[in-house]
Order: C-alpha cells, then structure tokens, then sequence
C-alpha cells in the first residue's frame, strides 16, 4: 500500500509538472528570444538558449515608435491602471459595506441583480458601452477606461469584499456604535482597517486584469501618443513591411515585470482569511 501510495504521488508530481511547462513554455520562448538577434529569432525557434546573446533588441524598444519612447507608454499604463484599480477599491468597499452590514429596501433583489452583472460576457455590454461613451464625447481619452471603476462597475471586487465583510464579528459594529460610531465611522475606523488583506487581494486582481486590457484601450483610445503598453506593442507589427519582432518581445518581457512582481510580493494576501489576519493583530 506505501509502494501504490508514493507510486501515485510520483505520477501526480510528473503530470502536474509535464502540464505546467507546457503552460509556460510559450513565455519562456519569448523571454529568451528577446535576447537574439531579430533575424535570427525564428531560425533557431527550436532553441530556448540565444547562439548570439544580445541586448540591442531592448534598446530599440525602449526608444519606440517615432517621437515616443517606450517609457511613454508605460507611464500611461501606470496612470490608467492606478487610478482604475484605487477606484474599483473605494467604490467596491462602500458598496460591498452596504450589502453586508446595512439594511434597506429591495437589498436581496440588488445584490442578486450584481451577482447577474458578472455572468454577462463583457462583449454583450461593449457596443452600447461604446455609443454611450460617443454621445458623452469620451471616445479617444482616458475617462472610459477610469471613471466607470469609481461606480462599482466590477460585481466581482463587490461580491469579494462582502464575503470578507460578513466574516467580521457583528459584535465589533455594536461596541463601536455604542461608543457613538455612525454607519460611516463604523465603516471608516473599525471595517475598512480589517479590510485590508482584501483590499490588496482586489488590487492585485484589479492591476492585472486592468494592465492587460487590450480591447477596451483598442477601442476608445486612438491616439499613439496616449497608448498603453499593451496597446502599443503592436507597433512592431507592419504587416505592409518588416516586423521588428526582437524589440516588440523585448518590451513584451518588460510589460509582465510590473504584474508579476506584485504578484510575488503580495501574494500571501491572496490566502491570508480576514479574521486571523484582522482580529490577532
């Protein structure tokens, strides 16, 4: 039985790891290739390691595409995102406070009506998304892709805090309203503190998820000099002449350095529960 048991582990480990290198293959293909030169990227694809080891391709990319470097656009990047992400996290708290601690008319029915937000597919939403935009002048600035997020726009982040919110002794909420706390300082100086574990699990799920929108920048967005880094990448793509795929790979491996860094730094977050990561300290 200890041979069949360790047997087993064996062959788990082996399809586990078999099935995550495949997943990340293609990422590492192309961390590596933006190390070779360009005109040699696709005649060695079987090779992970560069015969011709170069850094010439992140020179090119960081200098970009006509009078913008390639910093440019990740300050856009970093200007959309954080200002999307601190958004989604205020707006998503105070609503997510609402649904757990208040109470008020038609609650259950407005709570199952965001739970039915979340299972719309996002292209259902994105052409009367895009006319409303147009009618309000938007198309072709930042505001469509920032001032949606200050309204609770995402049920996901809401539907998170909640389940934290509600994993919070209620007996908290009473002891701070006898000392004379209203609905606001009960939120302000006893929930929003114990939040903070899924206040950051929300900001890293929102940076990502917001640093890798493609459509949205695709579609409102139309001037280079306000692009985003996952739009501008595309810039190294011609289709009328050559490509320079060795830049567009170098700042392609770039681009992931913000999302996984903060995913590395913060991913304790992700598991740590509010209560003992709340109430102990």
């Amino acid at each position: 039985m200890h041979a069949k048991k360790q047997l087993g582990k064996v062959l788990y480990h082996v399809i586990v790891c078999s099935i995550g290198l495949i997943m990340i293959y293609p990422l590492v293909w192309m961390v590596c290739s933006s190390f070779k030169p360009t005109s040699s990227i696709f005649q060695t694809a079987g090779s992970l390691i560069p015969e011709q080891f170069t850094l010439e391709n992140y020179a090119n990319g960081w200098r970009g595409i006509g009078s913008f470097t390639f910093g440019k656009f990740f300050s856009n990047s970093f200007f959309l995102v954080i200002l999307a992400t601190i958004g989604t996290l205020l707006s998503s708290a105070i609503v997510a406070y609402g649904f757990s601690r208040c109470n008020f008319k038609c609650k259950k029915i407005l709570f199952a009506a965001m739970l039915v937000t979340m299972m719309l597919p996002a292209q259902v939403l994105m052409i009367p998304q895009y006319l409303w935009y147009q009618k309000l002048g938007w198309v072709g600035t930042y505001l469509p892709l920032i001032v949606p997020f200050f309204f609770a726009t995402q049920g996901f982040f809401t539907y998170l805090m909640k389940n934290f919110i509600d994993g919070i002794p209620c007996e908290l909420d009473e002891a701070a309203v006898i000392d004379g706390c209203s609905y606001y300082g009960v939120f302000g100086r006893i929930i929003l503190p114990l939040m903070v574990p899924a206040l950051i699990t929300g900001a890293i799920f929102s940076f990502m998820w917001r640093w890798d929108d493609f459509l949205s920048a695709l579609l409102y967005i139309n001037s280079t000099e306000n692009y985003p880094v996952c739009l501008a990448l595309k810039l190294f793509c011609d289709p009328s002449s050559s490509s320079d795929y060795g830049a567009m790979f170098a700042m392609s491996t770039l681009s992931i350095l913000p999302a996984v860094l903060i995913f590395i730094f913060f991913q304790k977050y992700l598991v740590e529960g509010i209560s003992t990561s709340g109430l102990k300290g």
